[in-house]
């Protein structure tokens, strides 16, 4: 039953040769359908296989069934990021059927998995539209409000359109505090079990729930710094992740990649107010390869800011909004993850010869 195909990490692929991920997401696989050659990066290998002995494309089925993978993600090395070297590659074993037998496989798989793939492809599509609906709703109500029969006047900000006339559009520095977050040093300064929170940008929740601390500091890390004030909206300002927003309901320290801002006025406002303006946020920031945004600009984003009789009305009815679309994206992602594992059992029931190809299961 073992048939290792021949790999290398060489630099060109040609059509019917499975490209493999030996670092980052390994086990991920390529198969190279086009008849052109093409290079590939040095953290690639390449699975060349014998096609007196093998189908590329049942090659490729096995490379997505879980044998193929429960082998990989048991050897990998895990360090930042995972490895796995084109000698372990090699070392995987695979079945080999006939040729004959291979070939019914993947036409059974290939009909088989278009249906899948069609169901995850709309279910995806439709995450992206209920995505877009939210944020449209959110920027809707934050910057116009409630009341269609408002009279409306230019509020001369590119991501706020037209305001209520009787609403205000400042500069952020006029009304919150902004604080950037830090890191302790030393030794003993980051708790093995819950303690003081201490929230990172993976941290920040941008449903509105509270954003819940993955780790947590000792008496000694938490004395390095100065928590962020219960009701605080917490505001990535360094890399990837850069404008994205989360609140804390309860004091929490936060780390040097994370900027507290807080205000007088409705602290739900000031979140909602952060996720519609995302993207200006981030066009604020310096930098391409590690974007950056310091406090002094981020205190020039001008903000919408409506009388605080209106305020509680807009978070109600975004929070209300939000929760029903979350509702719908959650059913929708439920409803792809259980066809990707419908997915990956049935390649691995046909590529191990388990299930019967010639009847439809």
């Amino acid at each position: 039953m073992t048939l290792p195909p021949d790999i290398a990490a060489q630099a060109v692929v040609d059509q019917g040769d499975i490209l493999m991920s030996s670092a980052g997401s390994v086990g991920k696989s390529y198969l190279h359908v086009t008849g052109e050659s093409a290079c590939f990066a040095g953290y690639l290998s390449r699975w060349r296989v014998r096609r007196d002995r093998a189908d590329p494309e049942f090659m490729a089925y096995w490379t997505e069934s879980t044998h193929f993978l429960d082998q990989v993600l048991s050897g990998a090395v895990k360090s930042t990021i995972e490895n796995y070297s084109a000698a372990k590659y090699r070392a995987t074993w695979a079945p080999a059927p006939a040729l004959e037998m291979q070939t019914q496989v993947v036409a059974y798989l290939d009909r088989e998995t278009a249906q899948i793939d069609a169901f995850i492809a709309k279910n995806e599509e439709l995450i992206t539209l209920l995505t877009e609906r939210r944020n449209s709703v959110i920027t809707a109500a934050i910057t116009g409000g409630l009341c269609c029969s408002s009279e409306r006047v230019d509020s001369g900000v590119d991501w706020i359109g037209a305001v209520p006339s009787h609403w205000e559009v400042r500069p952020l520095r006029w009304s919150a505090r902004i604080r950037t977050g830090t890191t302790p040093s030393g030794a003993s300064v980051f708790a093995d079990e819950p303690g003081q929170p201490w929230i990172r940008p993976d941290d920040l929740d941008v449903s509105g729930a509270p954003s819940v601390a993955s780790r947590w500091l000792t008496e000694g890390g938490a004395s390095q710094g100065r928590p962020a004030a219960a009701g605080a909206t917490l505001v990535c300002t360094i890399g990837a992740t850069l404008g994205k927003a989360g609140r804390v309901t309860a004091p929490s320290y936060f780390n040097q990649q994370i900027t507290e801002v807080k205000w007088a006025l409705n602290d739900e406002l000031l979140f909602w107010i952060f996720v519609a303006a995302r993207e200006a946020v981030a066009r604020l920031a310096v930098g391409n390869t590690l974007p950056i945004l310091n406090n002094d600009k981020l205190a020039t984003l001008r903000i919408p800011v409506p009388p605080l009789a209106e305020q509680a009305q807009i978070v109600d009815h975004v929070e209300e909004q939000t929760t029903r679309i979350d509702g719908a994206i959650a059913t929708a992602r439920r409803g792809v993850d259980l066809m990707r594992e419908r997915r990956a059992a049935l390649i691995s029931a046909a590529v191990t010869g388990k299930i019967d190809v010639g009847v439809a299961a």
